[in-house]
């Protein structure tokens, strides 16, 4: 159970996708403006990852490796992603509409978001078990939720602040990101 827990908060807090792999910054920006759009991506890129972690490891372990088709693992968990996401776009348009049109073009973009693929391939690269692939693949996406919602809390108060011309809109963004990443750093001693 310990090294659960230590794998989760490495995860989150150590080896954060977003903030010290930098993977997934696209819809990191894009949806960051809004916390609603940001609480909404961070549970999509949830459902969607855990989900992707388990279905990846399965298909690794049981379809590539034993049939020597390692070659194709990259094509193979791109389409479970697509599928994964497909669903996901289908649930948001019937249940939560609202979510779904504030989310706009970067729901679909989950499916190339390099932090889903990149977390499914870290978890076969580290060679984790299911378990510690499912434990892995959440503490990946809490902590993509995590570093959401807390850039789109500074950049909502970025919006009350006096920002010089050239620094506006995106450009304070990445360099609100920047420090952003830099204070996750501090974890990089823990685990």
């Amino acid at each position: 159970m310990g090294d659960y827990i230590l794998l989760a908060i490495s995860c989150i807090f150590v080896n954060n996708i977003l903030l010290a792999q930098y993977l997934g910054n696209c819809p990191f920006l894009g949806t960051s403006k809004k916390m609603e759009t940001a609480v909404g991506m961070a549970m999509a890129v949830i459902f969607v990852l855990v989900l992707a972690g388990a279905i990846t490891w399965v298909v690794e372990y049981f379809v590539l490796k034993p049939y020597d088709f390692e070659f194709l693992r990259t094509i193979a968990f791109i389409l479970v992603i697509a599928s994964l996401v497909q669903f996901v776009e289908m649930f948001l348009r019937k249940s939560i509409p609202a979510l779904y049109a504030g989310l706009g073009i970067f729901l679909p973009l989950i499916t190339t978001n390099c932090a889903v693929l990149g977390a499914c391939l870290i978890n076969i690269k580290e060679e984790y078990t299911f378990m510690q692939t499912l434990v892995s693949s959440f503490a990946y996406a809490a902590g993509f939720g995590l570093a959401l919602v807390l850039f789109a809390g500074l950049r909502e108060r970025i919006l009350l602040a006096r920002v010089p011309r050239p620094l506006q809109d995106t450009s304070i963004g990445l360099v609100t990101a920047g420090l952003l990443s830099l204070a996750f750093l501090a974890f990089k001693g823990m685990v």
